[in-house]
């Protein structure tokens, strides 16, 4: 009786094998990429109040929209609509890392910026107060790496623009923009006159 290679040293079933360990690899790059993007430096600040990753996509489902994007600004969130869909159309996705933000959660991100960066001088270039800030009333978004870069590109037809040079998450609703383009941003929030009543 002749000898019988095991069914897994076959081609068909190395090749399949060869096919799980390339999507392994893929998979764990696809996770690394997303745990470099999530370092603090990379990214705006997040906390688990911040809406999901999905929130924008939640809307378009008809699901109600995650409570850092529900409590936009009806005008901005109308504008990431919008923008979101024309993204999807080239294979991005506005991704909402961080929409409104109650007072003590914009005091909580202070103090660990203040801890962070040794002062409040310094700590201001990076995390408005709560009585300033556009995420508390509703009319900023942070967003992720790809929809930045996207919104930097186009986000001006829709009225999304990049406020600071420092932050190129951080997106504000200019109506005025479709018109005109996007107004020069600010080097840093200390440069912003509306921060400094």
């Amino acid at each position: 009786m002749p000898h019988r290679r095991p069914d897994r040293f076959t081609p068909g079933a190395r090749r399949a094998r060869r096919r799980r360990v390339a999507g392994l690899l893929a998979a764990a790059a696809v996770i690394a990429a997303v745990l470099v993007a999530a370092r603090p430096e990379a990214s705006p600040s997040r906390s688990p109040a911040d809406p999901p990753a999905d929130s924008l996509q939640r809307e378009e489902r008809g699901a109600p929209p995650a409570p850092g994007v529900a409590d936009l600004d009806r005008d901005l969130r109308r504008a990431l609509r919008r923008a979101a869909a024309d993204a999807a159309r080239d294979g991005v996705a506005i991704t909402v890392v961080s929409g409104s933000r109650s007072p003590e959660h914009q005091a909580e991100l202070l103090e660990e910026a203040i801890a962070t960066y040794g002062s409040y001088a310094e700590a201001a270039r990076w995390v408005a107060t709560p009585e300033t800030s556009a995420h508390v009333s509703g009319d900023a978004v942070d967003v992720d790496a790809a929809a930045a870069d996207w919104l930097a590109a186009r986000g001006a037809a829709y009225g999304l623009c990049r406020v600071y040079d420092n932050e190129p998450w951080h997106f504000e609703l200019r109506p005025d923009a479709a018109a005109g383009g996007c107004p020069a941003t600010y080097p840093d929030p200390t440069y912003d006159p509306r921060l400094h009543p």
